[in-house]
């Protein structure tokens, strides 16, 4: 397996890495377990300097931490409990909705212990297109939610600012989260994280 040192990726990446380092700084504001709390060797950069080249100035690779401060595994509601849903209160927060908090995938602690590296904007050719099947390439709901706070904290920046990425989970009904846009293009809606569904039309939907 090919492989980048700390020192290496960071010079190539600049801003758009996130290590040990990183995270130290901003663990208290994010209720993270400080990295050097782990217990663990760090894991291994699986990329190389060539591939980390060539995404130098799209993607974003960090170390994902697993537990909060108090060595409580990381979830999407854990993560929303802390950060809250009220932009008056505290930002960044997640967006005032309810549809999910007894949903499974908002309590799974899925996130692992490694490195993560994901697109900062969408791909052009996916805008207006939907996923109509199972696709292992895509990221799940809290890593997006990780990825997003952690990036702000550090970067002083919005991922997704605006738009919406879809996910690998999926609701009870089978219906396709995805997540993104803090800010709302029209002011109508408040700031916050947002995580949506997208309803797939069957029988029980009809006019009358």
């Amino acid at each position: 397996m090919e492989s980048t040192t700390v020192g290496a990726a960071k010079k190539i990446l600049g801003t758009n890495f996130i290590g040990v380092d990183e995270l130290s700084s901003i663990a208290d504001k994010m209720n993270l377990l400080q990295p050097s709390k782990m217990n663990k060797p760090l894991p291994v950069i699986p990329y190389s300097e060539e591939q980390l080249l060539k995404v130098a100035g799209t993607h974003v690779l960090f170390l994902a931490i697993p537990f909060n401060a108090e060595e409580a595994p990381l979830s999407l509601m854990e993560m929303r409990d802390f950060f809250g849903i009220d932009p008056a209160i505290k930002e960044p927060c997640f967006y005032n909705q309810d549809w999910y908090v007894r949903e499974q995938f908002v309590h799974e602690p899925l996130l692992e212990y490694r490195w993560y590296l994901l697109r900062k904007t969408l791909i052009d050719e996916t805008r207006g297109k939907g996923i109509e099947s199972d696709n292992e390439n895509l990221p799940s709901a809290l890593v997006c939610a990780y990825a997003f706070f952690v990036y702000c904290y550090h970067a002083n920046k919005y991922l997704w600012e605006s738009d919406f990425v879809w996910c690998n989970d999926t609701d009870a009904n089978g219906d396709r989260v995805y997540v993104g846009r803090y800010i709302d293009p029209q002011g109508i809606a408040k700031n916050g994280f947002s995580i949506h569904r997208h309803l797939r039309l069957s029988k029980m939907y009809g006019q009358i």
